[in-house]
């Protein structure tokens, strides 16, 4: 079965397996929004069917909410 990340927080959320919050974003505004609002540290994933995003570049560690819209607008 092929589930994207986001995805499968909310089915295994529905069986009770805490998760730290998050949101998924469609635009390089709508991740910079969302790190703004979630505050402190946050990632930016890219949501794909493959093994590795790390060191394919699809997981990123902005340090401001800016840079997470940035990094979103690659990832994009």
């Amino acid at each position: 079965m092929k589930t994207h990340e986001y995805q499968a927080r909310e089915v295994m959320s529905r069986y009770g397996v805490p998760f730290g919050e998050a949101r998924v974003a469609e635009t390089a505004t709508e991740a910079e929004a969302a790190a703004r609002e979630l505050g402190g540290d946050v990632v930016v994933k890219a949501q794909v069917h493959t093994g590795g995003r790390g060191k394919a570049g699809g997981v990123k560690l902005p340090h401001t909410p800016e840079e997470a819209g940035q990094f979103a607008a690659q990832l994009l």
